[in-house]
C-alpha cells in the first residue's frame, strides 16, 4: 500500500515539476527579472541615499525580503493556477476517483509549488550575489523558514484553486491581497521604524513573521521573536492544510 501511495505522489510531483519547467520562460524568468530591477532601483539608486539599516547597507537589508517575496509569489501562483487548470479541464475528477488518499493529492501539488519556489529563490539569490556578498547568520533558519513559507503558500494557493471559478479568480487574490501584504510585510523597511500604532497593525500581517525570520537567518537581526515567527508559520500551515483536506475530501466545488 505504501508503494502505491509513493508511486502516486511521485507521479503527481513529477507532473507538476515538468509543468513549470516546460514553460520556464514564463515561470522562472519573470521573477528573476523583476527582482533584478528591485536590486537596481531600490538597492543601488535609492539605497545609496538611504544609508545603513540596522547596521547593514540598505541593499543587504532588502535582499532577504526580496528573495522571500519571490518565493511566496512562486509557490502560491504555481499551485493555484495548476489546480484550477485541473478543474477547468475536468482532469481533477480522475484524481478524485483514484484509489489514493486526499493527503497524497495535496502533497503532489504542494511539492510542485515547493520545487518551483525553491528554484526561483535560488536563482534570485544568485542574482543578488552580483550586488552584495552572500552572508548567512543561520543556515538552519534560512532553510526552515524557506521550506515552511513555501509549504504555507502552496497550501494557500491550493485553497484559491479550489474556490476559483474562473481564471480571473486565480489572479484576484495575488493582486489585491498577496501583493499588498508582501509590500507591507517589511521587505523594504524594518517595522521597528514604524510608530507604535502602525507597528501593532503590521504584526497582524503574517508575512511580517516570515520575512523577519528569513532576514534573521541571513543578517542575525529580527523584528519579532523567532519562536513567535515559527509558531505563526506552524499554525497557518496546520489550519490551511486542514481546510484544504476537508474541501477536497468532501468535493466542495470540485465535482460537477
Amino acid at each position: 500500500m505504501f508503494n502505491l501511495y509513493y508511486t502516486a505522489l511521485k507521479s503527481l510531483a513529477v507532473k507538476e515539476t515538468n509543468r513549470y519547467l516546460r514553460i520556464w520562460v514564463q515561470t522562472l524568468v519573470p521573477p528573476v527579472i523583476t527582482t533584478s530591477l528591485y536590486f537596481i532601483i531600490f538597492g543601488n539608486l535609492i539605497g545609496g541615499r538611504i544609508g545603513e539599516m540596522e547596521g547593514f547597507s540598505y541593499m543587504e537589508f532588502i535582499v532577504p525580503g526580496l528573495i522571500m517575496m519571490s518565493v511566496i509569489t512562486s509557490s502560491y501562483s504555481n499551485v493555484s493556477s495548476s489546480f484550477f487548470s485541473q478543474k477547468f479541464q475536468k482532469n481533477i475528477e480522475e484524481l478524485l476517483i483514484a484509489p489514493v488518499p486526499t493527503h497524497v493529492i495535496m502533497w503532489g501539488f504542494v511539492v510542485g509549488g515547493l520545487g518551483r519556489s525553491i528554484l526561483v529563490g535560488t536563482l534570485v539569490t544568485i542574482i543578488s550575489l552580483f550586488f552584495v556578498p552572500l552572508q548567512a547568520y543561520s543556515w538552519v533558519m534560512i532553510i526552515v523558514t524557506l521550506l515552511m513559507t513555501s509549504i504555507l503558500f502552496s497550501l494557500a494557493g491550493l485553497l484559491n484553486g479550489i474556490f476559483a471559478q474562473s481564471f480571473d479568480d486565480v489572479s484576484i487574490v495575488p493582486t489585491f491581497v498577496l501583493q499588498p501584504l508582501t509590500y507591507l510585510g517589511g521587505v523594504f523597511y524594518s517595522i521597528s521604524m514604524l510608530p507604535p500604532f502602525w507597528r501593532a497593525v503590521s504584526r497582524v500581517n503574517p508575512i511580517v513573521y516570515m520575512i523577519s525570520g528569513f532576514r534573521y537567518g541571513f543578517l542575525g537581526i529580527i523584528d519579532v521573536p523567532i519562536l513567535l515567527s515559527m509558531g505563526i508559520l506552524v499554525i497557518f500551515i496546520v489550519v490551511l492544510y486542514a481546510i484544504d483536506w476537508y474541501l477536497i475530501e468532501t468535493g466542495r466545488g470540485l465535482r460537477s
